[in-house]
């Protein structure tokens, strides 16, 4: 039992940040909140046959979704169900490179999760199946890779959305998408159409997701915040900018946030 990342051979890793495999015991907590990432995501339950996400009020409505399922980028925070994170795999994709997978635009799985059976059929099933029957972690992951592998098309993002996923990367507190596009040399409706479609975000949340990703790095391990600075630090107006960015992306303030960490910075334990 325990947690295995690893980082696919090329040609996947141009597409596919890194493959996951969980085997762990029960979590004492009974949701956890998920903070948005710039990817999509494969999720594969080897669990239970489902998959659940819940809305982020009072209520807690619950979606269910096949237990094979594609979707992302989020823009903005998830809470799932701990009881059926007990037995999961998966892969995060770099962003754009969903689309080599699905042949989706990426704007068709911001915000929801599709069925991988709905997408490939048979295939997809064998797959859940063939990885039920596979009892080592580094045999799933690799019968995973050669499964990716095989249904991949490797499509190029357009050299213009690279540049600016590039650019945007390197220097996410002080971007500037006009001057970004001004270097390209199309129109802001243009370049945004075709951000869209391929990135799954306009460039200019793109920016800002990269922006309170940089934050949440640099703050995880501190004991004391200057939140400030950290404002300041960060590309943000003031620490309001940076509270009401925290509010959208993560669902809390920049200080519920701290509070709730736990020992993975992108999952956040609730009650």
């Amino acid at each position: 039992m325990g947690h295995l990342a690893v980082v696919p051979a090329p040609p996947l890793d141009a597409l596919i940040a890194r493959l996951w495999d969980w085997d762990m015991p029960p979590a004492a907590h009974h949701y956890e909140r998920v903070l948005p990432v710039p990817g999509a995501a494969l999720i594969i339950n080897l669990h239970e046959s489902e998959t659940r996400v819940y809305s982020d009020d009072a209520e807690r409505r619950c979606v269910r979704s096949a237990a094979s399922v594609i979707g992302g980028p989020c823009l903005r925070s998830q809470i799932i169900d701990t009881a059926e994170q007990v037995r999961v795999m998966g892969a995060v994709f770099r962003p754009g490179g969903a689309h080599a997978l699905t042949g989706e635009h990426h704007e068709v799985l911001v915000n929801q999760d599709i069925g991988l059976e709905d997408i490939f059929g048979s295939s997809a099933h064998a797959l859940r199946e063939r990885l039920l029957d596979t009892p080592r972690p580094r045999e799933r992951l690799a019968l995973l890779e050669r499964w990716l592998l095989d249904h991949m098309h490797t499509p190029r993002l357009a050299s213009e959305v690279l540049y600016a996923l590039r650019e945007i990367g390197a220097r996410p507190q002080v971007a500037r998408i006009g001057a970004l596009v001004r270097d390209i040399g199309w129109s802001e409706y243009r370049f945004g159409r075709l951000f869209r479609r391929q990135v799954g975000m306009g460039p200019k949340r793109y920016a800002r997701l990269m922006r309170f990703r940089g934050v949440v790095d640099a703050v995880y391990c501190s004991a004391k915040v200057d939140w400030s600075s950290v404002a300041a630090d960060g590309g943000y107006g003031d620490q309001a900018h940076l509270v009401h960015e925290f509010r959208e992306f993560a669902g809390m303030t920049p200080t519920a946030f701290m509070a709730a960490r736990g020992p993975y910075p992108n999952h956040l334990p609730l009650d």
